[in-house]
């Protein structure tokens, strides 16, 4: 056990001893260690000023990854590597080849924002992304906004950076020994322990120990990406007493594929899940790619999505219209639970005292099943929802065998549409069939008005979006969803 936080920050060990919890990286990287280049625009994880990039050790190399500082708790950086835009810089001060193609082409105006949008290249740069196209890039830079220039400057600053060649001069890994060796001498390996006054965080290294952690603080909150936890602190202004933080457990953090199913560890970021889904379930991933920027999916969970239990989730109604399933532990004890009855009312679930999600299991349909998901927001990409649908169709022939229907957004929970499947089921697929069904929907759900949409919007909605699924899958209109996502 250790009351320490180490870290790589400048090419050395940084050890912090007694820190809040709470404390933001953005906050300690301003009032701590004076490196006032990361900026403070949303402090929500939305604007992406704050990006910041963390190293990990991935298969003995470093694995380069942009996150947002804003809602990044301190404690989390334990093992890792923090590279702000000040360190982009060569000793002898040139500027990195992010930084002068940003110059070369005029991708800053006001500057406020540069510094994320160079930490978000940066990031890109050193990705296997060697030559990124122009989906890449527009993927890249999604959770930067920028009031000055437009992006077309900016998207060609990402286009020149890798015609500039830095010469060896990343610095980051010196001095030897270098980042990955750095990495591997500060791994965590036992559980990490911080007590400031009545607060505590713990970091557990195995399953069994953050089990029997859960068992002894059942009142704790378990923190993963924290894309939702970190706002409860920078906005609701929450005091979190006890957090248990899940990152640090290897055997939650795995995808991985079975004859029947994928295994989805519920610390798994959704950037480590995606080419595990992509394959199975183009429209899933891509759905997961118009949940968040690149920070929030390299940080946020599909696990932490599915446990906080928010009836606008956008990861629930598809995953619970393909018939998933979750394996809840509870010490040494597990038990497999229907995704669609783990929600029993607003933010309110089928979790014991001390028991937690511990992997997500979605069954592999194949080419036997029709599936789809379609995300309603006001804007198309890093927008909360107003409706989601999702929807899987299993034909005999043409008659309906199953099917199930599921919306976020359209009541307390994501829920099934259980009157409407049962209109359909047992009859002929047919538009009359459909069409029935889409007036059948308004006994499903009593969506509420609010500053998304009004329930009769929902309403109107959640009934077209049916009759959608219903014309792309007979092939009376081209599938209407654009699927951009590349592994």
């Amino acid at each position: 056990m250790t009351n320490t936080v180490r870290f790589i920050l400048n090419g050395r060990v940084e050890a912090l001893h007694e820190v809040d919890p709470t404390m933001t990286v953005l906050t300690y990287l301003r009032t701590v260690a004076s490196r006032r280049g990361t900026k403070e625009g949303c402090a929500e994880g939305d604007c992406g000023a704050c990006t910041v990039v963390l190293g990990e050790l991935e298969d003995g190399r470093v694995r380069y990854r942009a996150v947002n500082s804003c809602i990044l708790f301190v404690p989390t950086l334990h093992g890792k590597q923090l590279i702000t835009v000040e360190d982009l810089r060569a000793p002898d001060g040139s500027l990195h080849p992010v930084q002068q193609s940003m110059v070369e082409c005029n991708g800053s105006q006001c500057g406020f924002c540069t510094p994320g949008f160079v930490m978000s290249l940066f990031a890109l740069y050193h990705s296997d992304a060697h030559r990124p196209s122009r989906h890449q890039i527009d993927d890249c830079l999604a959770g930067n906004l920028c009031r000055c220039t437009g992006y077309r400057p900016i998207v060609a600053a990402a286009r020149r950076m890798h015609d500039l060649d830095d010469g060896g001069m990343f610095a980051l890994e010196l001095p030897t020994p270098d980042a990955a060796a750095l990495l591997e001498a500060i791994r965590p390996i036992d559980t990490i322990v911080l007590r400031i006054g009545e607060r505590a965080y713990f970091a557990p290294t195995s399953l069994a120990d953050l089990s029997e952690l859960y068992l002894q603080h059942p009142d704790a909150y378990l923190l993963a990406g924290g894309t939702d936890v970190g706002l409860w602190v920078t906005k609701g202004h929450r005091d979190l007493n006890t957090i248990i933080y899940t990152g640090n457990v290897s055997e939650l953090k795995g995808a991985s594929v079975t004859d029947s199913h994928l295994e989805i560890g519920a610390a798994a970021t959704y950037t480590d899940a995606l080419p595990t889904i992509a394959p199975h379930y183009p429209p899933l991933a891509e759905l997961i790619r118009r949940l968040g920027s690149a920070q929030i999916r390299n940080s946020g969970t599909i696990g932490g999505n599915i446990a906080n239990g928010s009836p606008i989730g956008d990861s629930m109604p598809a995953l619970i219209a393909l018939g998933s399933t979750l394996v809840l532990r509870r010490g040494t004890a597990t038990r497999e639970l229907p995704l669609d009855e783990f929600y029993l009312d607003y933010r309110k679930t089928a979790l014991a005292p001390g028991e937690l999600v511990e992997r997500i299991r979605i069954p592999i349909h194949g080419a036997r099943r029709r599936f789809a998901t379609y995300k309603i927001s006001r804007r198309f990409d890093q927008d909360i929802s107003s409706v989601c649908g999702a929807y899987c169709l299993d034909l005999d022939g043409t008659r309906v065998r199953e099917i199930r229907i599921c919306y976020g957004g359209m009541a307390a929970t994501p829920r099934r549409a259980s009157r409407c499947e049962q209109t359909l089921v047992g009859g002929d697929w047919t538009r009359a069939a459909v069409e029935r069904a889409m007036a059948v929907l308004e006994e499903d759900y009593r969506p509420i008005d609010d500053m998304r949409a009004s329930s009769r919007y929902r309403e109107l909605v959640a009934r077209n979006l049916l009759l959608r699924f219903y014309l792309e899958s007979v092939g009376d209109v081209a599938d209407t969803q654009v699927l951009q996502y590349q592994g």
